[in-house]
């Protein structure tokens, strides 16, 4: 095993340990790149490691590569997708919905089911995050699905399932992303929209 290998095996179990710790996310990637991209650098320049590395590839274009993603107009729809999906949790909208929808299809045979599908699908299309629906979904759901004596695992299996609809349910923030990356005109925001809307 050569030490690029061991390098790249550190920093992800690194990574996993600052996770598993209760680190941030941002935080926990933003700190280790740094910490194991100036250690590459030390190796190379001081103890003449023979790695890919460089400071001019790497640390030395940094600036470039951040000015180049808050320059991106496309990128401005992130923070507003996370914004919505936190105001819809911290003001209670969508826990008010979920009650709301109880009182009607509750009665019906998987009013539950039913209610956590029609949530996930208005919490998808309005955040289009995948984590924070399925864990909206699960504190909202999975209790009272249980207490009504719903089978666990179909109590679960809905919150999950429903929750990863925020992918492919426009808008997206997996399409937002692909259409920066692809970006082509033929692949535009407004058109892998209207291609997943259907799918969705």
């Amino acid at each position: 095993m050569g030490l690029e290998q061991i390098l790249v095996i550190g920093m992800f179990a690194s990574f996993m340990v600052f996770l598993l710790l209760g680190f941030p996310v941002a935080w926990s990637l933003a700190g280790i790149g740094l910490v194991f991209a100036i250690l590459g650098y030390v190796m190379v320049e001081h103890f003449g490691a023979d790695l890919w590395f460089t400071w001019e590839g790497t640390i030395g274009v940094l600036d470039a590569r951040i000015y180049g993603i808050v320059a991106n107009e496309l990128m401005v729809a992130l923070p507003l997708f996370i914004f919505m999906g936190i105001m819809l949790d911290r003001s209670g909208i969508a826990e008010r919905l979920m009650h709301s929808l109880v009182r009607v299809l509750g009665p019906l045979r998987g009013g539950y089911a039913i209610t956590v599908v029609l949530v996930g699908i208005l919490l998808a299309a309005s955040t289009g995050i995948v984590g924070a629906s399925v864990a909206l979904l699960g504190m909202l759901s999975i209790g009272p699905m249980l207490q009504a004596n719903y089978n666990k695992s179909l109590a679960v299996g809905t919150a999950c399932s429903v929750g990863t609809l925020g992918i492919i349910i426009p808008p997206s923030i997996m399409l937002v992303l692909m259409a920066d990356r692809l970006g082509t005109s033929e692949a535009s925001v407004g058109k892998l929209f209207m291609g997943a809307l259907i799918p969705a």
